[in-house]
């Protein structure tokens, strides 16, 4: 007997899911590139929770919240007035260290009255946040945007959450766990690393005459294929080492 196309999709989404834990535990080495792998759990989980967008928030050496990474422009504006505001459910996420569910954003226009107008003028409709959290510890939050209303899943909230407390774990590791200098290092060499990459994303944006998500997809693809670090590359090209043609 074939299975029917609902089996197949789920059997699709089990392999994804499977490879997914395969790449970010793969990551859980000695000087992994932070970056990236935030960048493949915002991938992933908008690929697996049938996101519209995705997004990281990290603290600094402060306490601070601060924008690690975003799927899209858009959702990275988002993010930053999220951030301003200190209104939101990434930052209620962290705050609380619990998820945050709006199935529906424009029925709480009074809980995040300046974040929800905002929200709905970009195009989502309903926002799912997973804390990064291990144990008591806190060190951010994962936000899924979805374009319609609804509520999750049950099955796709307990993905979410598995994503977040492995990206928790693969930013602390064993070895940070037990030194808390390095852990705030490691983390601020992520949100460091977000500032030259947002200027070597302007620049080939400008100079290759393509949208902003391009521009970081032709960085990332040529940072991937030469087995190099994202921040490493991006440094190159707004020190003028890289040019936009050498990327293409």
């Amino acid at each position: 007997m074939c299975p029917s196309p609902k089996d197949k999709a789920d059997m699709a989404r089990e392999t994804l899911l499977v490879r997914t834990f395969v790449e970010l535990t793969d990551t859980l080495v000695n000087d992994y590139d932070v970056l990236d792998f935030l960048y493949l759990l915002s991938d992933r989980a908008i690929e697996l929770l049938g996101g519209a967008a995705a997004g990281v928030l990290l603290t600094d050496e402060r306490g601070s919240l601060r924008l690690a990474t975003a799927s899209s422009e858009r959702m990275r504006i988002l993010e930053l007035f999220e951030m301003q505001n200190e209104e939101g459910p990434c930052h209620d996420a962290y705050v609380e260290g619990k998820q945050v569910a709006r199935p529906d954003l424009a029925t709480v226009h009074d809980e995040w009255p300046a974040f929800t107008p905002r929200a709905l003028e970009e195009g989502f409709r309903s926002v799912y946040a997973f804390p990064l959290r291990l144990r008591d510890q806190r060190i951010g939050a994962l936000n899924v945007f979805r374009a319609e209303t609804g509520q999750f899943a049950q099955d796709d909230v307990a993905v979410g959450q598995a994503l977040a407390d492995v990206a928790t774990v693969g930013i602390l590791h064993e070895r940070l766990i037990r030194q808390s200098s390095e852990v705030a290092g490691q983390l601020q060499l992520a949100l460091n690393s977000r500032v030259i990459i947002e200027q070597a994303k302007g620049m080939i944006a400008q100079a290759g005459n393509v949208e902003v998500g391009e521009a970081f997809a032709l960085m990332r693809a040529y940072a991937r294929s030469g087995n190099r670090v994202l921040r490493e590359v991006a440094r190159d090209i707004v020190e003028g080492r890289l040019s936009v043609e050498e990327l293409t």
